[in-house]
């Protein structure tokens, strides 16, 4: 794997996990009932998950 390559894993990693949190934070539910984003780790690990896509999608 070249650096750049993981340049951009962790860099979608990082992205993708601040906006989830973000998203939880702004958006979230406020009943704690929704599946997405009832805590803040799910959100995190989605957006993570998110920013992973995007990073190998050239």
């Amino acid at each position: 794997m070249n650096i750049i390559l993981a340049k951009r894993l962790l860099l979608g990693l990082a992205v993708g996990g601040v906006l989830g949190f973000a998203y939880q934070k702004l958006v979230g539910c406020s009943t704690g009932t929704c599946p997405l984003t009832a805590t803040p780790l799910r959100t995190i690990l989605y957006g993570s998950v998110m920013g992973l896509i995007w990073a190998f999608a050239k």
